[in-house]
């Protein structure tokens, strides 16, 4: 038996109990000394040459030769731990597209960087990574905090939660186990490094309160509270030198923008500190893939979508809108489906009547299938929902079709809401004995944010190609038309209707965009479609 064999067995008698000892580690890097014994001599190799691998993998050079070094260190360690299951890491650290603008945010020396990019331009991917090479180094603390963070509990584990478990090998777990090492309750993995990785929403800021944090990621920081950063998250930063990363894509004029402002304004002076890095999704994704969102979005909300142009939503509302191009002398057509689209108001009473039709204009700026505001309900005062229900009846009881229900979620705070139930509830027991079975409800479980139901609204009417799929008879629908084209944003410049601008306005816009939004949304969100 020679010496090599005789060492094997050696390790495979004593490695039941090696285990990496996060004091040990922690002490080892704060004291600076150089490591010693078996155990931590190869955990230091692998460590060193898992974070050069994980920097090849970010549009740096030498992918494969740090791809087989990793392994070789990652074996040696393994050869002597407790044994676990193997897997190759190049299945989840794939090396991504050479991008010099990733690059350089990837290997920028900032605590702070922001990050607005395109709609799937891998921000969220390359947080990720960097977080987990990052938590996955020896810790300076035995109790760093690594969070990702997105606006709501559940927007975050779809975005983080599965991706990064997949980007954590098994041997970088506590005792190598993931039952013991991976909480699916609370999303909080702890590592042998002594990190723990949480995964929370900032719906609630104060979640993350009560120990520093060593770094987080933000994404969709736009749609976060603005105090979320300036209260909760930059002192939790404050004890430790904590680094943030906020990503997302901008959200017109508001706080994020002002971040934005900040970072570009100190990178120079104080590189150690902000660094700013944007990025169009034209450098990531395939160019028929952004043609076809040329042909889904209105300009503005391309331009931000995917150009990550921090755009100036001011003046009207629904900007693309044009008498001369929108307004057609339309038919309600009985073979059809019909929809109706609610906003729920005592002055005025509204609900907006739409047909999808084929373009029989032969306009070439049309799309072929149009939707047409064709009918609306208006009451100037001391309406509800009766009353509206009832105009409705009264003028399309013998329909034959299908008729559809779009909707505010919320169902109203006032009228007849507040004395009879839900106005859904009372829009049911209108309907129902005229249309029976024929009679469906396309209801949200919960209203998408105001600007994204503007951002379908104008998509319908223009896209960024110039094409329209929204047309209003001018004579039958004359208030609409007047929402249309007087419905103005809030004066700072986020997008936000001014609904005190004219307390008449804005409802039938509203109606039409819970109908765009729903059928044709910009973004994904929870939907019921019932049968009543």
């Amino acid at each position: 038996m020679n010496a090599q064999q005789i060492l094997r067995d050696i390790r495979l008698l004593e490695r039941q109990d090696a285990e990496v000892d996060v004091q040990d580690l922690t002490e080892i890097v704060v004291s600076g000394r150089k490591p010693t014994g078996l155990l931590h001599e190869a955990y230091f190799a692998m460590i060193d040459a898992e974070s050069a691998f994980m920097d090849a993998t970010i549009g740096g050079d030498g992918y494969d030769e740090a791809l087989a070094v990793y392994r070789r260190k990652r074996d040696e360690y393994l050869s002597i731990v407790p044994p676990m299951k193997r897997i190759d890491p190049a299945r989840s650290w794939t090396p991504l597209r050479p991008h010099a603008e990733q690059r350089r945010l990837w290997m920028s020396p900032a605590r702070f960087r922001v990050v607005p990019a395109g709609r799937r331009a891998g921000k969220s991917m390359l947080a990720m990574r960097y977080g987990v090479k990052r938590a996955r180094a020896i810790q300076r603390y035995p109790d760093a905090r690594y969070i990702f963070a997105a606006p709501v509990y559940s927007q975050a584990k779809r975005i983080f939660w599965s991706n990064l478990k997949r980007l954590i090998p098994r041997h970088a777990l506590i005792g190598g186990d993931p039952r013991r090492a991976i909480s699916e309750s609370e999303l909080s993995i702890h590592l042998v490094s002594g990190a723990e990785i949480l995964v929370t929403g900032l719906d609630v800021p104060e979640r993350i309160e009560g120990n520093p944090i060593d770094f987080i990621t933000v994404d969709e920081v736009g749609n976060c509270r603005k105090e979320a950063w300036t209260e909760h998250i930059r002192p939790a930063l404050s004890e430790r030198g904590g680094e943030a990363w906020l990503i997302g894509v901008p959200e017109g004029r508001n706080h994020y923008y002002e971040l934005a402002v900040q970072a570009q304004e100190e990178q120079r002076a104080h590189p150690e500190l902000w660094s700013y890095h944007t990025w169009p999704s034209s450098d990531i994704l395939p160019a028929e893939e952004i043609a076809i969102a040329k042909a889904e979005l209105d300009e503005l909300t391309f331009r931000q979508e995917y150009e990550a142009s921090f755009v100036t939503f001011e003046g009207r509302v629904y900007y693309p809108f044009d008498r001369a191009k929108h307004c057609e002398r339309l038919r309600y057509n009985p073979a059809l489906d019909l929809m109706f689209a609610f906003d729920f108001n005592v002055s005025p009473g509204v609900a907006a009547v739409l047909q999808e039709q084929a373009n029989v204009w032969a306009r070439p700026d049309l799309d072929s299938l149009v939707t047409c505001s064709v009918d609306e309900i208006w009451i100037r005062q001391n309406s509800n929902t009766r009353t509206v229900c009832a105009r409705l009846i009264e003028r399309y009881r013998n329909h034959p079709g299908l008729v559809w229900c779009f909707g505010d979620a919320t169902g109203g705070a006032g009228g007849s809401a507040k004395v009879e139930g839900c106005d859904w509830d009372i829009i049911r027991a209108c309907l129902k004995p005229v249309f029976g079975d024929r009679l469906r409800f396309r209801v949200p479980a919960a209203n998408p944010r105001e600007r994204v139901r503007v951002n379908a609204m104008n998509s319908r009417l223009m896209a960024a190609d110039g094409r329209i799929r929204f047309l209003v008879d001018p004579v039958s629908c004359p208030h609409t038309v007047l929402d249309f084209e007087g419905t103005t944003c809030t004066p700072d410049g986020s997008g936000d209707i001014d609904k005190k601008a004219d307390p008449m306005a804005t409802h039938l816009t509203d109606a039409a965009g819970y109908l765009c939004v729903e059928k044709y949304p910009l973004t994904q969100h929870i939907t019921q479609v019932t049968q009543c």
